[in-house]
């Protein structure tokens, strides 16, 4: 390996994989996405280790390509521990440039707290055990690493004011939680926004939306909902979503007002005031 070269993830060897079979059986990516029956920025993306194909695309690029299973056995390694309609944008979130997330009712994920994490997961599984709930905490906060080091992407938040003020695990975890947001946009490691009550509806009121962009690959966007999210890539509807952010966006406070927004609700919250 050459000195000062990152050593190459699981997945980036899996694409590589797929690159180079794809060479060898003569197709283009827009050749072997029709046969697969996907877009062409979705084998971009297998092929550069950003996204793992699901089991079904695996076994149409071994027909495809002639490998004989071989596709479909290597996933089976690649499990990821995040639900399944999450763990593409886990991925994901780790190699974008600009991550532009917003959240209409619970803080978003790459930014909770541990204890913040645990209210969260205690209040839809309430037949968990304490192990079960530990590792769903440890597994959502590790994906706090995106906002480490300056070499990690620009991360934008617009928060609904119901964000703020939803009073998620008691009066202490709701302030420690705001004042976490707070001290990262202070640092200059979170664009911060907040959309207050008072601007009524919205573009974004009807979805968590999450739009990532890369250094060498299409952009993506996200919507989730309960149990269930998807992923797209399709140009038209990321550009809706883009669209939609930056309608959103200009209805929000100046990240000066958000900010002192955030910390009187801390406050407040602290103070039992909500």
């Amino acid at each position: 390996m050459q000195q000062g070269r990152k050593p190459r993830t699981a997945r980036e060897k899996y694409g590589e994989e797929l690159r180079l079979r794809r060479a060898a059986a003569g197709l283009t990516q827009e050749e072997l996405a029709d046969r697969v029956v996907c877009s062409p920025t979705l084998i971009s993306h297998w092929e550069s280790g950003r996204r793992l194909p699901k089991p079904d695309d695996a076994r149409r690029i071994d027909r495809t390509v002639g490998a004989d299973g071989f596709f479909e056995r290597w996933l089976e390694d690649l499990e990821s521990k995040y639900a399944d309609h999450f763990a593409a944008v886990a991925e994901l979130e780790q190699q974008a440039t600009l991550i532009q997330q917003f959240a209409l009712s619970l803080v978003p994920g790459v930014l909770q707290t541990d204890d913040y994490a645990r209210a969260v997961f205690r209040a839809y599984s309430p037949n968990h055990t304490a192990e079960e709930l530990d590792e769903a905490v440890v597994i959502r906060t590790k994906r706090r690493r995106v906002l480490d080091g300056p070499g990690q992407p620009v991360v934008w938040t617009l928060l609904d004011e119901a964000v703020l003020r939803r009073r998620v695990g008691g009066p202490q975890v709701m302030a420690e939680q705001l004042r976490r947001i707070a001290e990262l946009a202070e640092a200059g490691r979170l664009r911060l926004h907040v959309l207050p009550y008072g601007v009524g509806a919205h573009a974004l009121l009807q979805s968590y939306l999450t739009l990532m962009s890369f250094e060498d690959s299409a952009p993506v966007a996200y919507v989730e909902a309960f149990l269930t999210g998807h992923l797209m890539d399709d140009p038209a509807l990321v550009a809706a979503s883009q669209t939609a952010y930056a309608l959103a966006l200009s209805d929000a406070l100046s990240q000066q007002e958000s900010l002192a927004l955030v910390r009187a609700a801390a406050e407040e919250h602290a103070h039992g005031q909500q």
